[in-house]
């Protein structure tokens, strides 16, 4: 029983990590340059490393959702901010031309990035690996040996980005040092608020559930076309050269309705959960509404990608719905009451 115990639990790290890579790079970059598959050990280090350190201390301080909210921003900006150098860079993604950018920053771009990686590096892939093993859900996946590793290959993923991508993407641009330590103070604030302030204040309890719990259908329905208007709004169709609906709005306009998108999504997901009928059925067609939406949008990039995407979209809807069977199943095995103790089972 130990042994076995200690397997699934040492499985459930290496899942959160893949899922990461997964969820944030290989059912969105890779529809549109597949050889990024061929990138996964890296991947893995640069994404899965970051997400397990946040998932870990989150864990251990006692915070839930709105702590990892906080940590997911931290990361976005390590990752954006001092790997990628992309919320400073002018030339970087050529964010600046389609973006509203001031003070030296690429607002569209930053905003963007925080709702992708948010949702798509560390709620989404985090949910999932909580349906996978319920039964670590609030514990800590590492000791502290293992802590510090994934710590440390989270720092080297940074500078991974900086010295691999950000060198080949943006040859010769250094992030000025005064947003260099900008960064680094807004990355400590808001790891001391997630750590230390949020999980005393019972931030979720305070949220009041809708009265009636959505059909399951209406939550995959809702969270696809959401996810679709909120990159549409701020990203160019397919990452391509134009945005969508043209001039119709400003870059300034576009930073309004991105967050007039994303606060009221995040509301009513809260209103949601809050529900008496909330599921793992109902978590799972939020994620399949969220990651299809989010391969979708790479689809018009090129044939190849249309091809790719297609195809990514048929595995994850297929293997959401396995996983829906299996908890399904799972939680069948457990109201059967030949499972209770053996001396009150019938002779």
């Amino acid at each position: 029983m130990n042994r076995s115990g200690n397997r699934r639990w040492n499985r459930a790290p290496w899942t959160l990590a893949l899922l990461t890579t997964v969820c944030a790079e290989l059912t969105f970059t890779a529809v549109a340059v597949p050889f990024t598959w061929l990138l996964v050990p890296l991947l893995m280090v640069m994404y899965g490393a970051g997400v397990l350190v946040l998932r870990e201390a989150t864990v251990r301080a006692g915070g839930t959702w709105p702590s990892l909210v906080l940590l997911g921003v931290a990361y976005q900006v390590a990752e954006d901010g001092l790997g990628l150098q992309a919320l400073t860079s002018p030339r970087m993604y050529g964010a600046a031309d389609w973006g509203f950018r001031a003070l030296g920053v690429n607002w569209t771009y930053w905003e963007s990035q925080v709702g992708v990686h948010v949702v798509l590096s560390v709620l989404v892939p985090i949910t999932l690996t909580d349906l996978l093993f319920p039964a670590q859900r609030d514990r800590p996946y590492l000791g502290n040996r293992g802590l510090a590793g994934a710590g440390s290959l989270a720092v080297l993923g940074v500078l991974g980005l900086r010295h691999l991508i950000s060198a080949t993407e943006d040859p010769g641009y250094r992030t000025p040092w005064g947003f260099t330590l900008l960064f680094l103070a807004l990355i400590a604030t808001l790891g001391v608020v997630a750590l230390l302030v949020l999980p005393r204040r019972g931030v979720t309890a305070r949220v009041r559930g809708a009265r009636k719990t959505p059909h399951p259908t209406l939550v995959g329905v809702v969270s696809g076309y959401l996810t679709m208007a909120f990159l549409t709004t701020l990203l160019p169709l397919g990452l391509g050269p134009t945005m969508l609906l043209g001039d119709l709005m400003s870059p300034a306009q576009r930073l309004v309705v991105g967050l007039m998108t994303a606060v009221p999504f995040g509301w009513l997901l809260l209103r949601w959960q809050a529900s008496p009928g909330w599921s793992d059925r109902h978590r799972i067609r939020l994620i399949g509404g969220i990651l299809v939406s989010h391969t979708a949008f790479m689809m018009p990039a090129s044939p190849t990608a249309a091809l790719v995407g297609s195809v990514a979209i048929v595995t994850q809807v297929y293997l959401l719905a396995r996983l829906a069977e299996h908890l399904r199943r799972r939680r069948a095995e457990a109201a059967d009451p030949r499972d209770e103790h053996p001396l009150s089972r019938p002779e």
